[in-house]
């Protein structure tokens, strides 16, 4: 089965005719099949818990749009809530953590098998999709990096500039690292029972990596992604990683090498054509098209997703955003977007 998936094909270094699409956020906010199931679930973490209907969410793009891959439905921040942080979400604000910021309140975190208690519903999703999803389609898992986790956990919500937890790093390098480390523990757990329940691939999400500088980078965003790909490599042989150290710039040379990972998602804010220069040498990429076009559209979405498909055609790729769509994107856009790629 394996050999027929082309997203697997792609991550085990084949170069295809066609690339491989599936998109970031693709079950959310901008399709009304996803309003209506959210509505019934009543709120956003009722729906990550509630496996058949976060199952469901995670299955309307595919059948609306038959990319050939499915991300798992879920939050990156079920995990420090799996570790004992307090977790809720504020209608058109977005997520809120009790903060950790000193020993004591590190102290109170659990670690190990403990979040499978918690996680338990995700799992389930998880065995639930791999029933249903067409026979073709990749089944793909993921988590946050530990430092854009940390970030929220350490401000208690997103911040604009990381600023809070730059602070604790610069401030309290004990406690800041005590945080990494257990999430760097914790992720591959969470990533290692998602695979045991059926997940195929799975991808580390570093949203806020490209906020780390010089050796922060290095310590902070490439460390733990190795760790992690290591140690999913060993439980798992053959399970391939993506990475996605958003807006790591130069750093996104040789991410390949350092890390382990099959594959490194880049960011529209670097060109196809350096990414086919300075990354696709070390393995399969995955991006690049910018989220903009899935609002704007037109023949401008037309001429950059061929630009992107052509700069990328001699090696491996996987045909994604820069970032995750957006809630006031047009389905249509994305429909024409696949359509661009399958027919080039």
């Amino acid at each position: 089965m394996a050999e027929t998936k082309t997203i697997l094909r792609a991550l085990a270094g084949e170069t295809l005719p066609t690339p491989p699409i599936w998109m970031m956020r693709q079950a959310g906010r901008y399709l009304p099949e996803y309003k209506a199931t959210r509505a019934q679930a009543g709120d956003f973490l009722s729906l990550c818990y509630n496996p058949e209907l976060a199952a469901e969410v995670t299955l309307q793009p595919i059948r609306r749009f038959g990319f050939d891959g499915a991300i798992l439905f879920a939050d990156i921040l079920l995990l420090p809530q799996a570790l004992g942080a307090d977790l809720w979400f504020v209608t058109g604000e977005g997520p809120r953590l009790s903060t950790i910021t000193t020993q004591a309140e590190f102290d109170k975190l659990g670690q190990g098998e403990m979040i499978h208690d918690t996680l338990n519903p995700i799992y389930e999703t998880i065995r639930i999709l791999r029933r249903e999803l067409p026979k073709e389609t990749t089944l793909i898992g993921f988590a946050g990096a530990p430092w854009t986790v940390a970030t929220y956990m350490i401000a208690g919500k997103g911040t604009p500039d990381q600023g809070p937890a730059h602070k604790l790093k610069d401030e309290n390098r004990p406690v800041f690292e005590a945080i990494i480390d257990r999430l760097t523990e914790g992720t591959i757990d969470y990533l290692s029972a998602q695979i045991d329940a059926g997940a195929e691939v799975v991808k580390i999400f570093d949203s806020w990596a490209g906020s780390l500088e010089g050796d922060d980078f290095d310590r902070y965003a490439l460390r733990p992604t190795k760790i992690i790909t290591e140690e999913i490599k060993r439980r798992h042989p053959g399970t391939p990683v993506i990475v996605f150290p958003r807006q790591a710039g130069d750093k996104y040379i040789g991410f390949h090498a350092a890390t382990g990972a099959d594959c490194v998602a880049v960011d529209d804010s670097v060109s196809p054509e350096w990414v086919a220069e300075h990354v696709q040498a070390g393995g399969c990429v995955q991006g690049n098209l910018a989220s903009k076009h899935m609002v704007t559209g037109g023949q401008a979405l037309v001429d950059e997703t061929r630009k992107v498909v052509k700069a990328l055609s001699g090696g491996p790729h996987i045909f994604n955003l820069g970032h995750g769509i957006t809630p006031d994107a047009d389905p249509e856009n994305v429909k024409l977007m696949i359509e661009t790629v399958r027919g080039m």
